[in-house]
């Protein structure tokens, strides 16, 4: 039966790569690749002339019925632009149609940055929860946030540079000032990871500072940090009244997230209008 491989590829460094996953791509019949062109350059290093196509966000729907169908009597290897397929990557879908279709999944693990970066936090990692990249508007991004204001467990979230610092400052105002550390480049020439409180990272991150891919972990909430301030409860109420909830619905949302009474919340909110 043939087999749809996840392999995973480098997040910078080409030697990481397992040698299992080099014999994978090179036995496959056909690659399915994030970009080709980028993926072009890691065959070529190990001179892999196994044949790809792209598969990508933007692919349409007839790409996955057309590499599903060439599964059945073909073995694919999925492979994304960096670390493991499906992490924050489209490749997802095509696994979950494979699995419909009843072909063989086979992980070939490897590089993965929200790992790598989680390990070198000095963080707590036996319980943490990764949660990708967030909405690109500040107001949607801060509702994601207090979804897990007070969850205890280690955050990881992914991050471009152009919003890195708004992303500290929505982080600042949902979830206080936190223990963070900063990871970017990781693996390649310039990798940094700066640790710290979250006033302090504004404070050494200065505006177009950083580049490269970004990998953010957060402490999780500690029982004193459970509550919200009073700041961070009126900013949602205003957040979610200026997406048109009622002012009742909109206290019942922020009571379930925010460790306070729904009538306080209503009532610190009439207070401050």
């Amino acid at each position: 039966m043939p087999v749809l491989y996840l392999v995973g590829t480098p997040i910078g460094n080409l030697e990481d790569i397992s040698q299992r996953a080099l014999r994978t791509l090179k036995e496959v019949d056909l690659i399915a690749a994030e970009d080709t062109r980028n993926s072009g350059r890691l065959l070529k290093h190990y001179d892999i002339a196994t044949p790809m196509v792209s598969f990508h966000e933007f692919s349409k729907p007839e790409r996955i019925d057309d590499l599903v169908e060439q599964l059945f009597s073909i073995d694919i290897a999925l492979i994304s632009d960096a670390g493991m397929p499906t992490i924050s990557d489209p490749g997802y879908k095509l696994v979950t149609a494979a699995i419909e279709a009843g072909i063989t999944i086979v992980p070939i693990p490897g590089p993965s940055a929200a790992v790598a970066a989680l390990v070198a936090s000095g963080l707590p990692t036996d319980a943490f929860l990764f949660l990708g990249f967030l909405p690109r508007q500040s107001a949607a991004r801060r509702e994601s946030l207090s979804e897990v204001a007070n969850i205890p467990y280690t955050l990881v979230i992914f991050e471009s540079p152009h919003r890195f610092r708004a992303l500290l400052e929505d982080i600042r105002t949902v979830l206080g000032d936190r223990i963070i550390s900063v990871s970017r480049e990781l693996t390649k020439l310039y990798e940094e990871t700066w640790r710290g409180e979250v006033n302090e990272a504004l404070g050494y991150f200065e505006e177009g500072r950083v580049r490269g891919e970004i990998t953010i972990v957060i402490s999780g909430a500690s029982q004193e940090a459970s509550r919200w301030d009073e700041v961070a409860v009126q900013t949602a109420m205003n957040e979610l009244m200026d997406e048109g909830i009622s002012r009742k619905d909109a206290a019942s949302k922020v009571a379930e997230r925010s460790g306070w009474k729904r009538r306080d919340v209503y009532n610190l909110s009439l207070s401050k209008n």
